[in-house]
């Protein structure tokens, strides 16, 4: 698989409004606001750091920045799965920090109307606990579309910055 670059793309917030890259973790399928996600690239030698939750699996040299990464399937409790010629990883931005989502497999941008997109059921835990933001409808199937700024607690980020530093 080849890098993708996304930078060029999240320059005007009209044009991403609606927009969400799409990826699997197994059966499911998640978005994020295209807005958040800077580039995807294959999956990478990571180094692994001390004392971090299971989920964060430690770091990765991005062209000589250092990008901690955490893998999404973990974090929403999911069986872990080796990684393969699918697997990727997105980086994302959030609040001026870098962090790569190691995913099954990415799919595609969609552009997904306001008025398929509607609330999460108030069932359990990965609703509660704000992971997933809204639920979009494309045709028959459904997408989770994620809250980027909640998958990491600001006690995480501080700890992985402090981690990185």
């Amino acid at each position: 698989m080849t890098e993708i670059d996304l930078s060029d793309s999240v320059t005007e917030e009209d044009t991403q409004k609606g927009r969400y890259l799409t990826f699997t973790l197994g059966k499911e399928t998640y978005g994020l606001e295209i807005r958040y996600v800077t580039e995807i690239i294959c999956i990478q030698a990571i180094t692994e750091l001390p004392e971090l939750s299971e989920y964060l699996k430690g770091i990765i040299n991005l062209r000589g920045k250092i990008i901690p990464v955490m893998d999404v399937r973990l974090r929403f409790k999911k069986d872990y799965c080796e990684y393969n010629d699918r697997t990727c990883i997105i980086v994302i931005n959030i609040n001026e920090i870098s962090v790569g989502l190691i995913v099954d497999g990415v799919s595609e941008v969609l552009s997904i109307d306001e008025k398929d997109i509607v609330d999460p059921p108030k069932i359990n835990s990965t609703f509660q606990n704000g992971y997933i933001k809204n639920i979009g409808k494309v045709g028959s199937d459904v997408k989770l579309l994620l809250d980027c700024k909640k998958l990491l607690s600001e006690d995480e980020l501080v700890e992985i910055d402090k981690a990185i530093s």
